[in-house]
């Protein structure tokens, strides 16, 4: 497995040493998992931007768009356990 050297400032060390220390692990399994979570969350930030640029440009060439009352109506309901239908696309244009 190849190796990776971080140079940590004290005061990071020290928080650390003591997160790990809480949690139970070692210093060096605290920063690999970390790390996997930061890499997760930026592949998926990455992912949501990646979708949200199609869904504009699908948006802007159809010219279809959903009304965000309706978005909003659609996920408190699935937020109360429900399934509610899809809200349906219109016009945004003039």
């Amino acid at each position: 497995m190849p190796t990776i050297s971080l140079k940590l400032s004290d005061k990071i060390k020290q928080w650390v040493v003591a997160a790990a220390e809480r949690q139970g692990v070692s210093p060096h399994a605290f920063m690999v998992h970390a790390i996997e979570q930061a890499a997760a969350l930026a592949e998926r930030r990455a992912s949501l931007v990646s979708e949200a640029r199609a869904a504009r440009e699908q948006m802007l060439r159809t010219g279809q768009g959903y009304d965000a009352s309706g978005v909003h109506a659609c996920l408190k309901a699935r937020i109360a356990g429900g399934q509610p239908s899809k809200p349906k696309a219109g016009s945004w244009q003039g």
